[in-house]
């Protein structure tokens, strides 16, 4: 077990991090607070995107961003990454989402690349120059884009339960690729709501909701609301009021109103 600081602490100026959840929806947030509250700089950020992101950028703490979308799903599109792009303060690696998959998977595997369809005749090939295509040495010759690898320094994913190992169950619908992003990263921290024993843990669900296990996750966080204001369904769903005064807020305001303090006074600020 790890505190949230302790966690955050890992990350170093100039890292590549990647954070899991898909959009507004479970996101490690209360990690995300930490890293804005740490000062930060410079970071690499993969991720399926959304108020991660947007606070991450607010906070003056990235220069490249890896993605496939920055949305907060209810809200298309989230203001403070969208600020950001329109000014060219951040660098953007914008990918089709199942070539960011892909790379995830690559990396995970240990591979430098692995061959996909996607991006072929779109611009995604023009605005990421680097890209290359490989053919197929088999008879068909086909064409494919080769998906390098993206290598993480830190991985955070937030789930609904973990044992204090790091084995760890989601109970929503979704499973996103939080397994993935332990898989390709030196360094990983799972929070969750609650912490369980192993045994009630494994009487929690189904097998396959068992989406990380211990050899995949370096730190445990214990962060009851840690997702907020994203959802973590069933325990809760995206808090809309919330989002959306973040949305319309401007940064300096919403930094001193709920950021300053450290988590326990985001969380007592959020129950006003």
């Amino acid at each position: 077990m790890v505190s949230i600081e302790e966690a955050a602490g890992e990350v170093r100026d100039g890292m590549t991090v990647g954070i899991g959840g898909w959009g507004s929806r479970r996101k490690p947030m209360s990690v995300v607070r930490a890293l804005v509250r740490s000062g930060v700089r410079d970071l690499t950020l993969v991720s399926y995107g959304g108020p991660d992101v947007g606070l991450l950028v607010a906070a003056g703490c990235v220069r490249r961003i890896v993605t496939g979308f920055v949305s907060l799903d209810s809200i298309p599109l989230e203001p403070h990454f969208r600020a950001a792009r329109s000014t060219g303060t951040v660098e953007l690696a914008e990918y089709d989402e199942g070539m960011l998959y892909w790379g995830l998977l690559a990396a995970a595997n240990r591979l430098p690349f692995l061959p996909i369809r996607a991006g072929l005749g779109s611009d995604v090939m023009r605005v990421n120059p680097g890209l290359r295509t490989v053919r197929s040495p088999y008879p068909d010759a086909t064409e494919l884009v080769a998906m390098p690898a993206i290598h993480l320094d830190v991985a955070f994913i937030h789930l609904n339960r973990a044992d204090r190992t790091g084995n760890g169950r989601y109970l929503g619908p979704d499973p996103y690729f939080d397994d993935l992003f332990c898989l390709a990263a030196r360094r990983r921290f799972l929070s969750c709501e609650r912490v369980e024993t192993t045994d009630e843990l494994v009487a929690g669900g189904p097998p396959q909701t068992l989406l990380v296990n211990r050899s995949m996750v370096d730190g445990v966080l214990e962060t009851p609301n840690g997702a907020h204001f994203t959802s973590c369904v069933p325990d809760y769903g995206r808090d809309e009021a919330f989002q959306r005064e973040y949305a319309r807020t401007d940064w300096a305001t919403f930094r001193e109103r709920y950021l300053d303090g450290d988590e326990n006074d985001y969380q007592a600020a959020v129950k006003r």
